[in-house]
C-alpha cells in the first residue's frame, strides 16, 4: 500500500468526525520530508487558520501512535484555495461550469494539457466531460495525470457569493 494511501486511513476517520474531508494528501523530499493534508470543511465554508492548526495537532497525534512515515518529516496542513485540485471523481460534478486545466498521462493529437470548461462526468464517474475550445471533449478519469479549477473572475465572484 502506498505511505499516503496508509496515512489516509490513518486519518480519515478522526477528520471526518471533526467535520473535514480530505482533498490530497502528498510526501515529497529527501532526507527531510513533507507531509502535506489539503483538506476542506465539509460544510463548504472556508477554512481558516484554527481549522488547520486542530488538523495538524489531531494529524501529528495520531501518526505519533501509527508511525507510519519512517524518520523525521515536517507536517503541512493547507486547504485547496479556490484555484483547487481535482483528485476525486465527484470533484468533477461539484465544479462543473468552471474552467479547468487537465493534464493527461499520455497525448490525445499531440497534446497532454487541455484548458477548458469543465461539464461534468459521464459512466458514473469514470469518465471526465469538458468543452475545449467548442469541442466536446471526454477523457477517462484514469488518465487525468493532474486537474485543477483555473482562477477567473467568475470563480472569484461564485466563491464570494457562497461564502456571502
Amino acid at each position: 500500500m502506498e505511505l499516503c494511501e496508509q496515512v489516509e486511513r490513518e486519518i480519515a476517520p478522526a477528520l471526518a468526525d471533526m467535520g473535514y474531508e480530505i482533498v490530497r494528501i502528498s510526501l515529497s523530499g529527501g532526507d527531510m520530508k513533507t507531509l502535506q493534508i489539503m483538506a476542506e470543511r465539509k460544510d463548504r465554508v472556508d477554512m481558516t487558520v484554527d481549522d488547520c492548526a486542530n488538523i495538524s495537532r489531531t494529524v501529528s497525534a495520531l501518526l505519533d501512535v501509527a508511525d507510519p512515515i519512517a524518520g523525521r518529516y515536517t507536517l503541512e496542513v493547507s486547504s485547496p484555495g479556490v484555484d483547487r485540485p481535482l483528485v476525486r471523481a465527484a470533484d468533477y460534478d461539484r465544479f462543473a461550469g468552471d474552467i479547468v486545466k487537465i493534464e493527461l498521462n499520455h497525448e490525445i493529437n499531440g497534446r497532454r494539457r487541455f484548458k477548458g470548461r469543465l461539464t461534468g462526468t459521464a459512466d458514473e464517474g469514470q469518465t471526465v466531460c469538458f468543452d475545449f475550445d467548442g469541442v466536446d471533449m471526454r477523457v477517462a478519469f484514469r488518465d487525468i495525470a493532474k486537474a485543477k479549477l483555473v482562477l477567473t473572475d467568475e470563480l472569484i465572484q461564485k466563491h464570494q457569493m457562497k461564502q456571502g
